[in-house]
């Protein structure tokens, strides 16, 4: 089983070149957007997360419901949204109207984590009080007994402070063994570094992988023995939206293929190949290209991206 822990939101998307159209409403979040893109790709998925009982709120329990993840809902705020606002290539910035907290899910959270192979967390629930310092608990929680992943995917507008959000993002780094950040992510974080010195720094830190997305550009994976890169899929871009959620996804989902998730699996992930490498980037790649290529965070299922392929670790599995 996998677990996420994180944010639940509603994305209101107004894409300029429309001209005056509606925006459009999706349920979104990045760690929603992974669980989702993890139960697509066939693992059994559950999200510690927060939502209300109300009109985006509702929203969000049907697309969890209709995609097989089960939720485990706390806190009591409305539902959060982010207005997203597409320019003319597509890419997104955002808006928020959030909060983040999961008061009285704390047992049920506990039990997921616990009972999991593997936890997800980042985003915007590992930075914004008060609960960032739950999904901190529930991490060192689920270590024993599950690997960890994290993405910081920073957003600027919520948490501001450039110093308290790397801290804060370098703690979870120390405490996962897979890491994903986009180069965006790394130069508002360390702007006086370079992305490989970034990547390097945080790999000292103690994860066994990291991988940095860089849009069109195509991701960078690393390990303490090795590195590999590729170009982006070549694709018509209807937006960007979800497309590092779907990475994310894509990567746990060839990750579990190669029977490296769970504490068991921990080891292992020091030791992958140039050809495990190579293989978990264009698995990845490839689900972030396919959610690029139609309107909003729309991960890809198992039927449209295929099993993993290329890596020695896999066959053996």
């Amino acid at each position: 089983m996998i677990t996420v822990i994180g944010e639940s939101l509603v994305d209101i998307i107004d894409d300029q070149r429309r001209g005056n159209g509606d925006p459009e409403m999706h349920p979104g979040g990045s760690p929603l957007n992974v669980a989702v893109g993890c139960a697509r790709l066939d693992l059994r998925t559950k999200l510690v997360t927060h939502f209300a009982e109300d009109r985006y709120g509702r929203m969000i329990a049907d697309h969890l419901d209709s995609n097989g993840v089960r939720s485990i809902v706390g806190g009591s705020e409305p539902t959060s949204t982010a207005l997203a606002s597409l320019d003319a290539v597509g890419a997104a910035q955002y808006t928020f109207s959030i909060g983040w907290d999961i008061n009285g899910a704390s047992i049920p959270a506990l039990a997921a984590a616990e009972s999991s192979l593997h936890v997800h967390t980042g985003s915007i629930a590992t930075a914004l009080p008060p609960g960032n310092k739950s999904v901190r608990g529930l991490v060192d929680a689920a270590r024993p007994h599950a690997t960890i992943s994290f993405d910081p995917n920073c957003r600027p507008a919520i948490s501001p402070d450039v110093a308290a959000a790397r801290e804060q993002a370098e703690d979870f780094v120390a405490a996962s063994d897979i890491v994903k950040a986009s180069d965006e992510d790394l130069l508002w974080l360390y702007p006086h570094r370079t992305l490989e010195e970034s990547m390097a720094a945080w790999l000292d830190l103690g994860p066994s992988l990291l991988a940095l997305t860089r849009g069109a550009n195509g991701p960078v994976l690393m390990t303490g023995q090795g590195r590999v890169e590729m170009p982006g899929e070549p694709i018509t871009v209807a937006d960007t939206v979800g497309a590092g959620d779907s990475f994310m996804a894509g990567l746990i989902s060839g990750l579990a293929q190669m029977d490296m998730l769970g504490a068991a699996g921990r080891p292992h992930l020091h030791n992958l190949s140039p050809d495990d490498l190579h293989a978990l980037a264009a698995y990845a790649n490839r689900a972030a290209a396919i959610t690029c290529s139609r309107q909003g965070a729309n991960p890809p299922t198992s039927a449209e991206l295929g099993p993993l392929t290329g890596s020695i670790s896999a066959q053996k599995a």
